[in-house]
């Protein structure tokens, strides 16, 4: 099986390479500036679940070469125009993507640039980043990749890729509803980067501040709130599971969209909590809580330009 990756960062690069790492014949689509850096220095990654170091398989869009059986698609959704164009000449009609966005909102313009049948559920569940020297640093111990198809068949295609996927170090692991656990893991997404964005701390000093815990039960029915009216499929006790794992969270936590504010980068926040705004105000539903998370990302953002 032919794997392409979108991107070389925290996440492609470290779902690709473990998957290099385990034997699968896996590509990376990557833009110029990074294909020279991992052409000098190899792709580096560095875990508690054991280090890895590579030469990997590396194009360009500019390169040609015939299409791939599965794309797994890592990009931002700030970058995803770009990056459809960049995918279109290595897909055909036998490739499935799978997309490991956060959010929703990318799943409507993916079916209908390549075709509703194209498309599987994804999403990640990992802590990484890259570190100054361009390597992936895996900083927390978990690192599951979920996948499947969208209206939760069992499908065959789905079987050969979990076979391919399989004898990893990391956990990639083929789901019947997809869609629930693309939902809550948007759901939890939201929630930590809200807090960490807004109030510019991991989510220790946040959970253990006066009050800290009320608040983050009270932002996660608020968001919960839009979801249900929205009749997306999440369960009834999610907000009760997300709370009860709350103290288990390293005190030193942050999200990608805090790191990303640290290091005065782009953010996900119209996808992200821009889109369940959007969702509330056509149902008609306050979301305080959660307009004051959007209005504070977009200060930084206009500041960014």
């Amino acid at each position: 099986m032919r794997i392409l990756v979108l991107g070389a960062g925290g996440i492609g690069g470290y779902f690709g390479g473990r998957l290099a790492e385990g034997g699968q014949n896996v590509t990376f689509l990557v833009r110029s500036k990074r294909k020279s850096y991992l052409e000098r220095n190899g792709l580096s990654i560095h875990s508690e679940k054991g280090d890895y170091h590579f030469n990997p398989q590396l194009i360009t869009r500019k390169d040609r070469v015939k299409p791939f059986d599965v794309v797994l698609l890592s990009s931002k959704s700030y970058h995803l125009e770009h990056a459809l164009e960049d995918l279109t000449p290595f897909v055909n009609g036998n490739t499935v993507i799978i997309p490991l966005l956060n959010g929703i909102a990318h799943l409507p313009k993916l079916q209908s640039t390549f075709g509703e049948n194209k498309i599987m559920g994804g999403y990640c569940v990992i802590e990484t980043t890259l570190n100054p020297v361009g390597e992936i640093v895996h900083t927390s111990p978990f690192d599951k990749l979920f996948f499947g198809e969208l209206n939760g068949d069992q499908s065959e295609r789905a079987e050969q890729i979990a076979q391919a996927f399989s004898n990893t170090k990391a956990e990639f692991i083929l789901s019947s509803n997809i869609q629930q656990g693309m939902w809550h893991k948007y759901l939890m997404i939201t929630v930590l980067s809200s807090l960490t964005t807004l109030m510019h701390a991991p989510i220790g000093p946040i959970r253990d501040s006066v009050g800290g815990v009320d608040f983050i039960e009270s932002l996660y029915n608020e968001v919960a709130s839009i979801m249900r009216t929205h009749s997306a499929p999440i369960s009834d006790n999610i907000v009760d599971q997300y709370m009860k794992s709350l103290p288990k969270l390293s005190y030193h936590f942050k999200t990608s969209m805090q790191r990303d504010m640290e290091k005065g980068l782009n953010i996900e926040a119209d996808h992200l909590q821009g889109y369940l705004l959007n969702l509330a105000a056509s149902y008609q539903l306050n979301a305080p809580l959660l307009t004051t998370v959007y209005q504070n990302q977009k200060v930084y953002k206009e500041m960014l330009q």
